[in-house]
């Protein structure tokens, strides 16, 4: 069983800078990969970015330039680095991790962080 607890959401102003945290509680040597998706109000939950096993890495293309996730295998954690902040970026932010234990996938989905962005 993976446990994520997230952590570094808030309230910025246009243009600030926010940092999210996500840290795994047990094992994931059998990892696809580690991401970041948003819920905004009245919306779908949409993918923001994923960094896999290999250091793949993909964004939306909304936050391309703009947001950086990156990963600690020491740590299990996995970062977003979000910079030039838009009211559009607000929502909350789940972090997802999948693994591959066996022949099957598992989804493992964090609590979610309000990320909010507002003068």
């Amino acid at each position: 069983q993976v446990q994520l607890v997230e952590s570094g959401g808030g309230l910025v102003q246009p243009g600030g800078s926010l940092r999210l945290s996500c840290a795994a509680s047990g094992s994931i040597s059998s990892l696809v990969f580690m991401g970041w998706y948003r819920q905004a109000p009245g919306k779908q939950r949409e993918l923001v970015a994923i960094i896999t096993r290999g250091l793949n890495i993909n964004y939306a293309d909304s936050v391309k330039g703009r947001f950086t996730i990156s990963r600690d295998n020491a740590k299990k954690t996995v970062y977003l680095q979000m910079n030039s902040l838009k009211p559009e970026d607000t929502a909350v932010y789940y972090c997802n991790v999948r693994i591959r234990p066996t022949y099957f996938e598992y989804d493992y989905w964090g609590q979610g962080t309000q990320v909010t962005i507002s003068s």
